[in-house]
């Protein structure tokens, strides 16, 4: 079987979706029954999914689609290029990684689509207006016209049945593979704060994320005193709409010393903040999925979250919830306190979201999309009068 999976897009640093593209590329690697997996990025974007894949199999395939950093660019290559792209490397399956056009005559093969959750519907101040409509547009487009679209979770699929019973039938639920790393982080570059405590928020510059309440919560707590005066907040990151916002805030509230904004990390830097913070604090209005939540119970770190679905449905009964209203700056402090005092959890165990489990169900997908192989009829008589 060969998979082409297409991840393109306008980030040049390392996100929650190229993330998720380059782990189904490995793990559809662990399966025999892959022939081939071809990973399609932009060209800012071909260093961190060659540092990313870390992976010597012959059949993974790097190559570099010719667009530019304008919407129009990249979704006319999508609408137009994907799909001779897909011809010439002669593809059984082509995967996008997140919604973007389709034009469905054009593909010789199955298409399936990652969604990862329906932000243009449910929370336009992540991408603004007019922006938002044209997200909105080719959300829609997109997942009518695949043949399949994989859920990251449950209240993913569940909010998409609400938005579009009928595309139900062709959904299914396939939760991003998170691998645990069984052996000690080490030899990283020295990070910000290295020698000092920190808590942990890793969400980018976007409304959903609610950076804002994990700031309101860190400086009730330096002035209450609840927190060491040298306590940093570590929001690790990509800049977005809510950035200039954020650092407004952070000089409003007199915390220029105390928060350090951090973007483009590595992943073993990114696992020694979860494996040496205090806690993680994860505030988000709505989430599809909930990564940094997985992570960090992986990791064995104390978790202090909303009370949403996406994280109900990972963390269990291994976090802190704090429901959003009109008091949860003070909830969320309380919460923070609390865990804190608390000795640090072990690492749990998330069979679910295992690669050998993720891949199996990808190839189990993958596999009812195709066609049947073909039954040559002359030697099914000849094996019934020689048998």
């Amino acid at each position: 079987m060969k998979v082409v999976i297409a991840l393109a897009s306008s980030s040049g640093q390392l996100s929650g979706v190229q993330r998720h593209a380059i782990n189904l590329a490995r793990c559809l690697l662990t399966c025999l029954e892959t022939a081939e997996v071809h990973l399609v990025a932009a060209p800012w974007q071909q260093d961190f999914v060659k540092n990313a894949a870390l992976c010597d199999d012959a059949r993974l395939h790097l190559h570099t689609a010719p667009i530019g950093k304008s919407a129009l660019s990249r979704n006319l290559w999508f609408y137009v290029q994907l799909p001779k792209l897909a011809a010439h490397l002669d593809a059984d399956i082509v995967h996008l990684a997140y919604p973007v056009p389709v034009r469905r005559g054009a593909f010789h093969c199955p298409t399936v689509v990652t969604l990862h959750d329906l932000y243009p519907c449910d929370i336009p101040e992540n991408f603004g207006f007019p922006k938002v409509l044209f997200n909105r547009a080719v959300l829609r487009q997109c997942i009518r016209r695949v043949d399949a679209i994989t859920c990251v979770s449950q209240s993913t699929f569940f909010r998409l049945e609400s938005v579009d019973p009928g595309l139900a039938c062709k959904a299914t639920v396939v939760y991003n593979s998170v691998e645990q790393l069984s052996q000690p982080v080490t030899n990283i570059e020295p990070l910000v704060c290295e020698c000092l405590p920190f808590v942990l928020c890793v969400a980018q510059h976007r409304r959903n994320k609610n950076i804002l309440l994990a700031l309101r919560v860190f400086e009730r707590l330096l002035r209450a005193r609840q927190l060491a005066p040298e306590t940093r907040l570590l929001v690790v990151g990509i800049p977005g709409p809510e950035t200039r916002a954020i650092q407004k805030f952070i000089v409003a509230l007199g915390l220029a010393h105390n928060v350090v904004l951090l973007s483009g990390i590595s992943d073993a830097q990114l696992q020694w903040c979860y494996r040496n913070c205090m806690l993680l604090i994860a505030p988000s209005i709505i989430e599809g999925f909930g990564l940094p939540v997985a992570e960090a119970l992986l990791a064995g770190c104390r978790v202090v979250c909303s009370d949403i679905p996406a994280f109900r449905e990972l963390g269990g009964r291994h976090c802190r919830y704090v429901a959003l209203g009109s008091h949860d700056v003070e909830e969320f402090a309380d919460a923070v306190r609390a865990a804190i005092g608390l000795q640090r959890p072990e690492p749990i165990t998330l069979p679910q979201l295992s690669p050998p489990v993720i891949a199996e169900e990808y190839i189990r997908l993958y596999r009812s999309l195709l066609p049947a192989p073909a039954v040559n009829a002359d030697s099914d008589l000849a094996s019934i009068f020689t048998s």
